[in-house]
């Protein structure tokens, strides 16, 4: 049952279900807690999970750091505009050494790269902007200061 193939889809169950959502709750759930919950072993607990990061359906088990409680209290997103759309993989490359982004998008629309970035106040961000802005084929960018997140959840299925 193995899929790794993105443009195909895996059929949930019920049960699947469950058992995602009760690790998005909390990944760190023990397979008795879930097992107990949704009525089945811990054995088929253990299968359907393994079954569900095979197919590539769960991709990740891990605890999400807080950033404001470490400092970083400045979210912002980040318009990047690029001379030529053929600098987009060089360009990714280099953010990928700039810890403080934690997201890059290559986007349609107004700009080739769309980024969410965590500093820690203004300053940081400025520092960051100018980083951004001497990275070869970067003409120039745009900025977004979140004031609050809404929304903050993974997809329910």
């Amino acid at each position: 049952m193995k899929n790794t193939d993105d443009n195909s889809s895996y059929q949930l169950d019920q049960l699947d279900k469950e058992i995602i959502y009760m690790l998005m709750d909390n990944s760190k759930s023990s397979l008795a807690y879930i097992s107990k919950q949704v009525g089945i072993s811990t054995t088929a607990v253990h299968q359907r999970i393994k079954k569900l990061e095979s197919a590539g359906v769960i991709e990740n088990s891990i605890s999400f750091l807080n950033p404001r409680k470490i400092g970083y209290k400045v979210v912002s997103y980040i318009g990047m505009f690029l001379d030529q759309p053929s600098h987009y993989p060089e360009v990714v490359k280099s953010l990928k050494e700039v810890n403080e982004v934690v997201e890059a998008h290559y986007t349609t629309g107004n700009y080739t790269i769309f980024l969410k970035v965590l500093c820690k106040d203004n300053d940081h961000l400025m520092q960051i902007l100018s980083k951004l802005q001497k990275l070869k084929g970067v003409t120039r960018t745009e900025t977004f200061i979140s004031l609050e997140q809404g929304i903050y959840r993974q997809l329910k299925v």
